[in-house]
Order: C-alpha cells, then structure tokens, then sequence
C-alpha cells in the first residue's frame, strides 16, 4: 500500500479509523490505529454521556469530553489523530473550535456539508479539513463553497458508500441500488475534483468508505482511483475498542440477515444490528419521549419513539436491551475478538495477495 498524504501529513498506511459514536471511537482505539501508521478518529458523538459532569450541562460536557479525549490520545502516541464531528449537532461550532485549538491533526465532518468549516481556521490553525460527502454533487458543492469564501480547499474528501455503518447520505431506495455502489461513486467524484485539483495545482487524495473490510478490498477500491480507505467495523471487535464486550459480542453473534436499515430519529436511514430493542421500536411498544439535550439538530423529538443518543450510549455501555449498535454491512463477518495490530498486519498481507493475482492474471 502507497502511503496517503493529507495537506501536509503522511499516513504510511493508506487506513483512516471511521469515527463511531456513542463512546465506540476514543481515545483507546485511535492511539492504538495510529500507533500502526494509520489516522485513528476520535468520535465527538455523545461524549456528553461519556464524560459527565454534574457541574456543566450535556453540550459543555460534550466539549470538555472531547478536549479530555485528545489530550489523552497525544499522551499515547506521536501518531496521527483525528476527530469526527457531526454536522447535525447543536454545538457543531463549539467542537469544531474546541478540536482546532487543541491542535488536533485531522477534522473529519459529515451528516450534512459542512460548508463553513474553514471559517474555523486561524493563521496559527494545523488542523486538516475532510468532508464526509455522499455524492460527487456534494464533493463539488463543498469545493466550489469552501474556495469561493474562503480560499480553501478539502484536504481530502471522505466519500462514504451506502455499505457503511450508523447514519447514511443516501435514500432507503438507493442502498441497494448499483448505480449507487461505492465502486461507481469512487471514479465519478475523482472526475469531479480533478478541475479543481489541476487549477491549485495540488492533490485533494479520495478515501473511500462502507464495506471496506479486507486487504483485496482496499486493493479493488484503489484500483477505482481512491488513494486511501476508511474502516469502522472491522474495528469494533478489538481489544482496544472502547466499547463494551457486550457491545462488541453484538458483532460476533449477528448473522447476516440481523443487519439491517432502520429509521433514526435524526431523520436519516440508518444501518444497525436487530434486537429486541429495535422489535420492540417497530411494534410499537417504545413511547415517545421528551429531549433534555438537544444534541442534534434534525432529531424530531415530537415525533421519535425513543432518544437516540441515550440508545447508542446504552449500546456502549453494553446495556442492549435499552439501545442497539450501528454497524457496517459487513459487521457479521467478525468471528473474535482480536487486536488493531492483528488487524493491520492482515490487510496488509490481504492487499499485497490481491496485488501478486492482479499481477498474474495480467500476465
């Protein structure tokens, strides 16, 4: 695997770390991701729950929960961390600052375009800016943005398939859609960006995301014109991942045919593993509830038959019955628990097999 450079960053192995939330993505599993040479992310999600503070309410918990997360990080490693932020959340802004003056290397931002985000930026900022788009319309839409107010381009651009976990850019119709397939994404938003590219007259690198799960995968997407990859799932069954075992045995015991698409709160399809939970949510047992946090702009808290939030940190805290866990279409394939270093050193050996039958078959 070719290394993948990011503004003026160098991963040696070309595998960002998706962020997930509530509390899946810390401090732990980005120390350990970045310590093999990957971006590990910290998810900003919840963090809220995860770092109470009877003292501040959940959206200053929030902010002071991910200062917490990233000064612990940098205390573990010399590696490369990132943060992932939502969009949709009430205190976007107040994140976004928050990561850029504790000098965190990479921002990734999705679940709506962050089209202000450079705004953020000071002269002294390091900080990289990634969008998480869906579409070449949306890659195009945050360039053309982002340079006419602001001078700026995307360090890179995660785009993220209809096979990923959690919450999706796409409509329920589209998800098995081919047209739609990260394998046709990938070469349509390399062609979008490339104008863009050659008038700067510098690299904006595309990370392919959703379904990524093996080395011939990471090969067969690079092949398509991605110079990197985001990993979310396969990452949630090691032993560094800072959620529950009974989170993580989720992944383990589900088949195939327990994963499936949901609607979220937040007004977004969204893949997860079923339980009773989510039985009892389409049966109608669940009663809507009142939202003491306002944490996400889009919820319909008038609407929604459960909190989203309180669900996800139940998950994390490996109390199932009174939440689910998001996943990745290829969740079902983990068999064990394993390590991030386990997992690295397959994909390496993975892509290089795929790269060796490329070779062969081509000759």
């Amino acid at each position: 695997m070719k290394e993948l450079k990011i503004g003026g960053l160098t991963i040696t192995v070309p595998v960002i770390q998706g962020g997930m939330g509530v509390g899946i993505s810390l401090s732990g599993l980005a120390v350990a991701v970045a310590n093999q040479g990957g971006v590990g992310v910290i998810s900003a999600a919840g963090l809220g729950f995860v770092h109470r503070n009877p003292e501040l309410n959940y959206l200053e918990a929030n902010t002071e929960g991910l200062k917490t997360e990233i000064r612990k990080a940098r205390e573990k490693t010399n590696g490369i961390i990132g943060v992932n932020i939502m969009v949709a959340m009430s205190n976007f802004e107040d994140l976004v600052k928050t990561a850029i003056s504790e000098k965190v290397d990479i921002i990734f931002a999705g679940a709506g375009l962050p089209m202000h985000l450079p705004g953020f930026l000071t002269k002294e900022s390091k900080t990289k800016l990634v969008p998480i788009v869906s579409s070449s319309r949306a890659a195009k839409l945050v360039c053309n943005k982002w340079k006419s107010a602001y001078n700026y381009l995307p360090d890179a651009i995660v785009l993220e398939g209809p096979k990923a976990g959690g919450h999706l850019g796409f409509k329920k119709d589209q998800l098995e859609d081919s047209n739609y397939s990260l394998e046709e994404l990938v070469p349509q938003v390399v062609d979008e960006i490339r104008p863009f590219e050659e008038k700067s007259e510098r690299e904006i690198p595309v990370i392919a995301a959703g379904g990524i799960y093996t080395g011939h995968d990471i090969f067969n997407i690079i092949k398509k014109g991605a110079k990197g990859v985001q990993i979310g799932t396969r990452f949630v069954t090691t032993e560094e991942c800072d959620a529950s075992m009974e989170f993580k045995q989720t992944y383990i015991n589900a088949s195939e045919s327990d994963i499936e698409i949901i609607q979220s709160p937040v007004g977004m399809p969204g893949r997860a593993i079923r339980n009773n939970f989510i039985d009892k949510i389409k049966q109608g047992l669940k009663m809507p509830v009142k939202c003491p946090f306002h944490c996400i702009k889009t919820c319909e808290v008038s609407s929604s038959p459960y909190c989203i939030i309180t669900a996800l940190y139940n998950a994390y805290k490996g109390k199932m019955e009174r939440g689910y866990a998001f996943a990745g279409s290829n969740a079902y394939m983990a068999e064990k628990i394993t390590t991030v270093k386990e997992i690295f050193a397959d994909l390496k050996a993975g892509f290089q097999n795929a790269v060796l039958r490329n070779m062969v078959t081509a000759v």
